[in-house]
């Protein structure tokens, strides 16, 4: 008992320190304190660390992969948090995607808004989606490339049941989160293009972006949606 006592005592100091953070850069960039959404990354980690974090205040979870997230969202409860998939989707694991995740991070292709629409009309469900944009230009990064961003944000603008949220980014990793500053600003710049077109379900559009190296740099760039896993939930396992 005391060891489970110690890594919860753990697990609540790191959470509380990255709410007190964010806290913190939106104050330095003079933004509200509720304006940033803590997406909570349980990748590799098991669903009772989960059912802590949501615990200690959480109520976004993201997971990478949908054959992970599967049994974690079937032991934790599909209504108990709001469920986001933030890594690459792959088309032929679409239709499990669209009955298990509120949001999906990273749409990055015309055929995959189609067949995300065609199954939420077949499943009689609505999904939030953002568009992951490839900045980096790093070949073992997903994304849609900035030249044809346009032409994918008009179909899912098209779609009968895909609303867009906002855009994605994950730029290359630096050992100082300050470069990667330009990238996070460049989706700032491309999603303040689209809003006076109305294409964002919401209006202003979400920016997600920001992890555990780089999330305050990303706040104080405009970030709505951080995604945080190892500084709450520890080192992967």
């Amino acid at each position: 008992m005391t060891e489970s006592r110690t890594v919860n005592d753990e697990l609540g100091e790191r959470f509380a320190n990255i709410d007190n953070r964010i806290r913190q850069a939106l104050n330095r960039a003079q933004r509200p304190s509720d304006d940033v959404t803590l997406i909570a990354i349980s990748k590799t980690h098991p669903a009772s660390l989960i059912k802590e974090v949501l615990a200690l205040g959480a109520t976004d979870i993201g997971e990478n992969r949908v054959q992970e997230a599967e049994p974690k969202i079937v032991e934790v409860g599909r209504s108990s948090a709001r469920w986001h998939l933030v890594g690459h989707l792959q088309t032929n694991k679409a239709k499990r995607a669209v009955k298990l995740f509120d949001v999906i991070h990273s749409l990055d292709s015309i055929e995959l808004a189609q067949r995300l629409d065609r199954l939420c009309i077949e499943e009689d469900e609505s999904l939030e989606v953002l568009v992951q944009v490839d900045l980096g230009r790093e070949e073992t990064k997903s994304g849609v490339a900035e030249p044809e961003l346009r032409q994918l944000v008009e179909q899912v603008s098209k779609s009968e049941r895909l609303k867009l949220a906002g855009l994605m980014t994950l730029p290359p990793f630096f050992d100082d989160p300050e470069e990667a500053r330009p990238f996070f600003r460049r989706l700032a710049d491309l999603r303040n293009s689209f809003v006076n077109e109305g294409v964002f379900a919401n209006g202003r559009g979400e920016l997600s972006m920001g992890m555990t190296h780089d999330f305050e740099i990303a706040i104080e760039e405009g970030a709505t949606m951080v995604r945080i896993g190892t500084a709450i939930f520890g080192e992967r396992e």
